[in-house]
């Protein structure tokens, strides 16, 4: 019989893998970074438990109890809560009717990329030069907003119109239309663009493309992430009253700076009660969008 030779075996060696030293330099300098922050920021957690933190701390839980709950203090503050309600919301209409244009102009594939532009764009350079100027200066705009935090925009408003509660209703929207319009942007880059390939091949207009193909896909977390800024909005009003901006929060600075801790207690339960009733009706509220969406 015919011998056969064995033929040489394959080589089972894996592919050389070329090394990369950014993880180990990225922790190298992480940790430089850590101890440098850690030794800069001053942190003595010690502090909390030697003699003269233990005092007070004790002297601040005392005088916490029992709550100042008196008619005489109860009935100052509907006034205050009401208006750190009425804040919290006028704000985040001001937040969503700036951030979601601005969202809108922020998002590439409306402005100058992806399918909804690809007719319209074609063989017209200035215009698609005009876009990506109105993209970057969007997305610019949103950028200075988000970048000063409300505290600061609340501080300039008391100066420009005065006490009350109209800067801090400026302020939560101005700040928070640059977080919204920067998120709304990335909800709407990642939608499926399945749906609007479609609807463009029947010849659909970009704003019904728009309308009928992208809004629904994003509406649900759009509507989601809206509402969690709103949460967010009850305890910013709160904070804002700290620098004149009326709510709940100039009734909280006044009593901490009187130490009345008794009243602080009271006010800091009334401010979680609702913080938690404005997280249960925004969780409701998505629950029934998100089930209306998938009926």
């Amino acid at each position: 019989m015919p011998s056969y030779a064995p033929s040489a075996p394959a080589s089972l060696a894996l592919p050389r893998r070329h090394s990369s030293y950014f993880p180990v330099v990225f922790s190298v300098l992480f940790l430089l970074t850590f101890a440098g922050s850690y030794r800069l920021a001053q942190v003595q957690p010690l502090l909390l438990f030697d003699a003269e933190g233990r005092r007070n701390i004790w002297k601040f839980v005392a005088g916490m109890f029992p709550p100042d709950l008196s008619w005489s203090f109860l009935s100052l503050l509907g006034r205050p809560i009401l208006e750190t309600i009425q804040i919290s919301i006028m704000g985040t209409v001001v937040a969503v009717a700036i951030g979601f244009p601005l969202g809108l102009l922020a998002t590439s594939s409306l402005t100058f990329k992806g399918i909804l532009n690809e007719r319209e764009l074609a063989n017209s350079r200035p215009r698609v030069l005009l876009r990506k100027t109105s993209y970057l200066l969007a997305r610019a705009a949103l950028s200075l907003f988000r970048t000063i935090p409300e505290f600061i925009w609340a501080f300039m408003f008391v100066r420009a119109v005065g006490l009350g509660p109209f800067p801090g209703v400026l302020a939560i929207g101005i700040a928070y239309a640059g977080m919204l319009g920067k998120v709304y942007s990335e909800m709407l880059e990642h939608v499926n663009p399945g749906p609007l390939e479609a609807l463009q091949a029947t010849g659909a207009s970009k704003l019904a493309i728009i309308v009928y193909g992208l809004m629904p896909q994003a509406l649900p977390n759009v509507v989601s992430y809206t509402l969690y800024r709103w949460e967010c909005a009850v305890r910013a009003s709160a904070i804002l009253g700290f620098v004149g901006a009326g709510g709940i929060g100039q009734q909280l600075e006044i009593s901490m700076r009187m130490f009345d801790f008794s009243q602080v207690i009271t006010l800091v339960a009334i401010l979680f009660v609702m913080v938690a009733g404005v997280d249960a009706l925004s969780a409701r509220a998505r629950r029934a969008i998100l089930g209306r969406q998938r009926v």
